[in-house]
């Protein structure tokens, strides 16, 4: 499974990390800047996670490559154009490198979870943490309300589920693989609904 985890915390990291480049340089942002809302985006959740869970070192220190990896995205993505990121259709883009990067979480911190003996329900939680926080992190450093606490389109439920459908998947059929790609599905397929739709909790 260790194989696994990696997999798709590289997916995520991927996915998440070029929102937060997204959101820097739609800010204006510096390198710097850009570097720093990519680390964040991109890892904060699962630090997160990890320091709840007293696991140390945090993933990404102990899996060094993964910062590295995101100053070469980062240095890449501030050579691209200002204009490239004002593009209408960049917006479907990131939505979807966002669901993308909320299921793959939502699984790894499902399982970690799980297999350091939580119960079910913490474990889901956790695999919600792991899923959203890094985007909180990145709004707060933009200055703005987290996305995920306003009353917008399903975001922290799509994890929910997503997180449920790993832990349930996985309890029935032993199976990781399978689990961790039908988290992966439910969570993207009910945050494009979401997004589709307008679907959105009660008051």
């Amino acid at each position: 499974m260790n194989t696994l985890v990696k997999t798709i915390e590289v997916l995520g990291i991927i996915a998440f990390a070029l929102t937060g480049i997204y959101a820097a340089r739609k800010k204006g942002m510096d390198l710097i800047g850009v570097y720093s809302l990519a680390m964040v985006t991109a890892l904060g959740g699962g630090s997160l996670r990890d320091i709840i869970l007293n696991r140390h070192p945090l993933f990404w220190i102990q899996h060094y490559q993964y910062p590295v990896f995101l100053l070469a995205l980062s240095i890449g993505a501030s050579l691209v154009e200002q204009a490239f990121f004002e593009r209408r259709s960049m917006v479907g883009i990131v939505l979807a490198l966002d669901a993308l990067g909320l299921g793959s979480f939502s699984a790894s911190g499902a399982y970690i979870a799980d297999q350091l003996g939580c119960t079910l329900f913490i474990s889901s939680i956790l695999g919600v943490t792991t899923g959203i926080w890094g985007g909180v992190m990145r709004d707060i450093v933009c200055n703005d309300i987290p996305y995920v606490f306003q009353r917008t389109e399903l975001y922290a439920t799509c994890s929910f589920f997503g997180s449920w459908t790993y832990l349930l998947v996985y309890r029935s059929l032993e199976n990781d693989i399978v689990a961790a790609t039908a988290c992966i599905g439910v969570t993207f397929v009910l945050r494009m609904l979401a997004i589709r739709y307008k679907i959105k909790l009660p008051v």
